[in-house]
């Protein structure tokens, strides 16, 4: 008998990615995972059916309301396993992430996010040492100690000069986070709103920090460069800063980690 899936990758796909088949395979190719993969999108086409069927994959297309944190929640919704991925087409994951994922997931009850180091992916070439990936790890140290994992100043001083955590490394526990788990309304910070939110949720946030778990691709038609080259992520941090600073101490904050966000651009 079939052993049901304990974990999903939800792809969120948009567009005509160059990138989706590459990551499609790291997640196809995962090491001792009984993983349910499937496609969500909302932009869908013949090109991304193509695709899907050379991974016998499903693909699931949201009719509903539009935006990033409207298509990340119909794609969290989809799923029917107690963990759930939201990967973006972009990235590449290791072969061990999602096995990894659910054994500290199912190995803490009190759990609400897995999440795990992580590295770039610029013109092909792996980037695991940058400055901007040490002072992440930098802010994310109080969160290897499991003891902390659920201690509120612990989550929060991850969050409170930038968003220390790689959305696409992140697993989530259906059961203890709130549902959609996601803060809409933002189209660069969703996700350190998200983070925050949880930040003040009774549960664990599980960072593995051996190695690079994921690697996160840079490259100019992502979404993050576009909106930092638009200069809307200026706004949009101050506005997470000031969850975590008096406004004048967040005006200071945010023109250094402006200063910072360049690293993302070519």
């Amino acid at each position: 008998m079939a052993i049901s899936p304990e974990h999903s990758f939800a792809v969120c796909a948009y567009g005509k990615s160059p990138y989706l088949h590459e990551c499609l395979n790291s997640i196809c190719n995962q090491t001792e995972s009984n993983s349910e993969i499937y496609i969500a999108t909302s932009t869908p086409s013949d090109w991304l059916e193509n695709i899907a069927a050379k991974f016998d994959l499903p693909v699931y297309i949201n009719h509903g309301e539009k935006g990033i944190g409207q298509d990340w929640s119909f794609a969290y919704s989809c799923a029917s396993t107690p963990f759930v991925t939201i990967a973006h087409q972009d990235d590449v994951y290791n072969k061990e992430y999602a096995c990894r994922a659910v054994r500290a997931l199912s190995g803490d009850a009190s759990s609400l996010i897995y999440f795990t180091d992580y590295g770039e992916l610029r013109n092909g070439i792996f980037v695991d040492d940058n400055r901007l990936l040490r002072v992440k790890r930098a802010l994310l140290a109080p969160l290897k100690h499991h003891s902390w994992a659920r201690r509120t100043f612990a989550k929060r001083s991850a969050l409170r000069f930038g968003s220390a955590i790689c959305c696409p490394s992140v697993t989530y526990n259906v059961a203890n986070c709130p549902n959609p788990p996601f803060v809409v309304g933002m189209k660069s910070n969703l996700d350190w709103a998200t983070w925050e939110l949880l930040s003040r949720t009774d549960g664990s946030f599980i960072y593995d920090y051996e190695k690079p778990l994921i690697h996160h691709r840079i490259h100019e038609g992502s979404a993050t460069s576009e909106l930092i080259a638009s200069k809307e992520r200026d706004a949009e941090d101050l506005e997470m800063l000031k969850c975590f600073w008096p406004p004048a101490i967040a005006s200071l904050i945010e023109r250094l980690y402006s200063k910072g966000a360049q690293s993302n651009e070519l």
